[in-house]
């Protein structure tokens, strides 16, 4: 463990000087991690209910995954894409698995694996049905990365500031809404990209019947369903994957990233094997894609959450961390309700009234991490392994922060 001496501040004005300023860092350092909870230098501990936004699935020091770690560290870190290695097909074989899938494509990241599945999508029209379609109908308050396509996909005109212009063919629609899909779609559109929930776009949940409603409109358009599941996957909402909560739901690519590693880098798409035909050797590849110790780290992650009965778990923490978080807005009429899915909740607050970075910075003080998403929702996203004590700490928590507030 790196050891520096040095008051926290001092250290945070460093980093300050050194790195760009594409963040605000929070006044403290993490050491160690342990469970559900970060560790500070003076080894103070904090819940964390963010999770290194979505990522630490198993949370901190799991023996399983830091073994399965340090053994392939071991044994062998990287070889190119040239060749390939046991734990990338033994991950592979286990996502298609667990999903709809019949084709993999690793990557390093969320905003990697969306523009592998975009690349794609527009290759398959191009070049395997000889169509000149490019357009990507996507909807408005979505995320999908900070990369020019995936940025160009993403409904939020406050991420495009000064980057523009963006790359052309991407339509925006309200999410949730079937009749704006259809009516978008031309006879240039290639395919129809959502997330399941959307994330940063506030916790939304569409309703019953949508990704359904979506997959029927593809099919009698002859357009393609990509899902960005690169945060609702891996068990988040209590399945392996968002699309799974709506039988018979199945799109024609995914992405994934977050939660897959469990803290080790790592992303990926799933397709099915007729638009996999859009890639060809030398069409699409990434260096790291597949590294051994990523793929080892991911394949460990998904047989812990199996072994360990994680998905059930999150569905029943779930439904319990939602209830709570809904009872304690009827606490606090700053507060008005709650809604996410699975271990992804976000709690509203009036955003005229709770400033959301301060609500942050308190309840840090206080040992909570959380973040923020959309106008006026204060995210939660622990780590799969939380119990209801650590929910109920949180609840205790954010409750003296909102009575601050007020």
């Amino acid at each position: 463990m790196i050891q520096i001496e040095e008051p926290i501040k001092t250290r945070i004005a460093r980093a300050k000087q050194i790195l760009t300023p594409n963040h605000r860092p929070a006044e403290v350092i993490f050491v160690q991690g342990e469970g559900v909870h970060l560790i500070d230098k003076d080894t103070r501990k904090y819940l964390d209910f963010a999770a290194g936004i979505a990522v630490n699935a198993l949370g901190y020091n799991h023996p399983a995954l830091t073994s399965a770690i340090a053994d392939q560290a071991r044994t062998l870190l990287h070889v190119s894409n040239l060749f390939v290695n046991e734990p990338q097909l033994a991950l592979a074989e286990k996502l298609i698995d667990i999903s709809f899938g019949d084709k993999v494509f690793f990557c390093n990241s969320g905003a990697e694996a969306n523009e592998a599945a975009l690349k794609l999508a527009r290759r398959y029209m191009q070049k395997v049905r000889g169509e000149n379609r490019y357009k990507f109908i996507c909807t408005q308050g979505s995320f999908h990365g900070r990369s020019f396509g995936a940025l160009s996909a993403t409904g939020n005109p406050n991420y495009h500031d000064g980057f523009e212009p963006l790359v052309p063919g991407f339509v925006h629609v309200p999410f949730d809404d079937l009749e704006a899909v259809a009516n978008a779609i031309d006879e240039e559109t290639c395919a129809v990209f959502v997330e399941p929930v959307q994330g940063e776009g506030g916790l939304r949940v569409p309703a019953d019947g949508y990704l359904a409603g979506l997959r029927r409109i593809c099919d009698e358009a002859g357009v393609l369903l990509i899902l960005d599941e690169v945060q609702s996957g891996i068990g988040r909402t209590g399945k392996w994957f968002g699309y799974q909560h709506e039988a018979g739901v199945a799109p024609d690519i995914m992405s994934m990233a977050k939660g897959l590693g469990g803290g080790v880098p790592i992303g990926g798409i799933l397709c099915n094997n007729t638009v996999a035909e859009g890639f060809q050797p030398g069409t699409h590849m990434t260096t790291f894609g597949g590294n051994p110790l990523a793929c080892r780290a991911a394949l460990t992650v998904l047989t812990v959450i199996e072994q360990e009965g994680l998905l059930d778990h999150v569905a029943r923490m779930g439904d319990y961390m939602l209830e709570s978080l809904n009872a304690l807005a009827e606490r606090h009429e700053i507060a008005y309700g709650a809604r996410g899915r699975g271990l992804w909740a976000g709690l509203l607050v009036d955003a005229e009234r709770v400033d959301r970075p301060t609500f942050r910075t308190k309840a840090l003080e206080k040992g909570l991490i959380v973040t923020q998403a959309g106008k006026d929702a204060i995210r939660l996203s622990p780590p799969l392994i939380v119990g209801r004590a650590h929910i109920d700490a949180a609840i205790e928590i954010m409750d003296d922060v909102l009575k601050e507030m007020a």
